[in-house]
């Protein structure tokens, strides 16, 4: 299984190199309809639309229980024969995050820690969003120990943009 994650500007050049049967978009609830990309044929997406805030705020859309729900439907219907590209905005909170979580939920014998650990060598930027980790980590079952996991690699570096990376699990 390859879990891919890049940053919208790089999908186009992803799906070209690797192929994968499955597209998880997540961007802002107020990002135009052209700026999503398109299925390709034969490909399966899932767009969530909500903003990158790491705590309930007036007047955005924060991540919710119910949209973690749908990315864990997601990506239990992936049957991991061809990769699956996950991207967000700038390809180092969101999509991180939900790569984080997918691969807590593929591999539940694995240390969250471990993953965590993998996430930040594939992707020393990787800041994934908190409050999507905790709401998978609760779905999940995880008690917890996935928001610790991520709190103990800490904020990535900085970078104005990430690059497509593997997260190995």
């Amino acid at each position: 299984m390859t879990l891919l994650v890049c940053p919208l500007g790089q999908v186009e050049a992803a799906r070209a190199r690797r192929r994968p049967s499955h597209l998880i978009s997540l961007l802002s609830p107020a990002s135009p309809a052209e700026t999503w990309p398109a299925a390709e044929p034969g490909e399966a997406c899932l767009r969530l639309a909500f903003h990158d805030i790491a705590e309930p705020r007036p007047g955005l859309t924060a991540p919710s229980a119910a949209l973690v729900g749908q990315l864990l439907t997601f990506a239990e219907a992936w049957d991991g024969a061809r990769p699956m590209l996950v991207h967000c905005w700038a390809g180092i909170s969101r999509s991180t995050a939900a790569a984080f979580i997918i691969a807590c939920q593929r591999a539940p014998e694995r240390a969250e820690r471990e993953i965590a650990q993998a996430l930040r060598a594939a992707a020393p930027y990787a800041t994934p969003n908190p409050l999507l980790v905790s709401l998978a980590d609760t779905a999940l079952g995880r008690d917890g120990r996935m928001s610790t996991a991520i709190a103990d690699i800490g904020r990535g570096a900085d970078t104005f943009e990430g690059a497509l990376f593997e997260l190995p699990f």
